[in-house]
């Protein structure tokens, strides 16, 4: 009897694991210019409508810009495990003009486990501080119009502009997340959320040159909880009120953060224009400021 019970779990062991198939992007011929590599392992992972994993393996794998799209994904339920750095060209040019480094675009189910994703902007915000004509930049890594996203151990480094957003996105939790740039790198907002609902940020820390999170309009039922913050400009709803017709912000949470060498505590910012937009339902507890201005409302 014990045999057979043994046996059972090896084969159901076996099911599971052809049921739950891993890509590794080295597979894929992941080696300079790693984005085909990981785009046929997307690809590969979309075509099942099992569970899968995308596996990046320990190492540095640069990346020209990539793009993920759930148009035609069967699968719900990708999870991408990431043991090595991802790196953006250090030719700001090539990235610079394209809006987003890594992007999701309409995709459901979509997990990251740790993983770096290095931004290099370091060469662009110095452009941009000569003001000399440079780039916008990019976002390193981009949400639209998706739902129920986990990321969990990540670490953001020197994105050249937006570190990680969320755009008309609903359900993303986010936890154990690190953002880190220079307080002087110009718009390297940590997390930019906009018309995005149940949006959730617990245990992470963001340093950066800009908002820690920044949350833009018709944003909604978002809770952020033990934020660690600093150096940036604190945490910001807006700015808002540019549009007359603007969606507004409602039921943000933060709870337990501490703001470190910040310029702004919590503020919510505004254009001085007429618009329909508000914000409402906004709770700010349990927040300390070690080195920092007040609290702005």
């Amino acid at each position: 009897m014990m045999r057979i019970h043994i046996l059972s779990l090896f084969y159901y062991s076996r099911l599971v694991l052809a049921a739950n198939p891993t890509y590794n992007v080295q597979s894929y011929g992941a080696k300079s210019d790693c984005s085909k590599a990981f785009l046929s392992a997307w690809g590969a992972a979309c075509a099942t409508t099992a569970a899968a994993t995308i596996y990046v393996p320990p190492g540095r794998y640069l990346l020209r810009n990539a793009y993920f799209s759930g148009s035609l994904c069967k699968n719900t339920a990708i999870t991408i495990r990431i043991d090595g750095t991802l790196v953006a060209p250090s030719d700001y040019n090539a990235i610079g003009n394209i809006g987003s480094w890594l992007k999701f675009e309409r995709v459901t189910g979509v997990s990251i486990y740790g993983g770096t994703l290095d931004g290099q902007g370091t060469k662009l915000w110095a452009c941009k501080n000569s003001g000399n004509n440079c780039p916008k930049g990019a976002t390193s890594l981009a949400f639209y119009n998706s739902n129920n996203i986990r990321i969990n151990g990540l670490v953001s480094l020197n994105s050249q502009m937006f570190h990680i957003l969320f755009d008309g996105c609903r359900n993303a939790n986010l936890a154990n997340v690190r953002v880190s740039a220079p307080g002087n790198s110009p718009n390297t907002d940590g997390i930019h959320i906009h018309q995005s609902s149940g949006v959730t940020i617990i245990n992470s820390h963001i340093a950066t040159g800009d908002d820690c999170v920044s949350i833009g309009p018709g944003a909604s039922n978002l809770w952020i909880e033990n934020l660690g913050c600093g150096p940036g400009h604190g945490i910001s709803i807006g700015s808002l009120g540019w549009d007359m017709n603007e969606a507004g912000v409602k039921n943000v949470t933060l709870k337990t953060a501490t703001f470190t060498g910040t310029e702004n505590g919590v503020r919510v910012k505004t254009w001085a224009r007429p618009s329909n937009g508000f914000v409402t339902n906004v709770v700010f507890q349990h927040l300390v400021m070690v080195n920092d201005g007040l609290a702005n409302f």
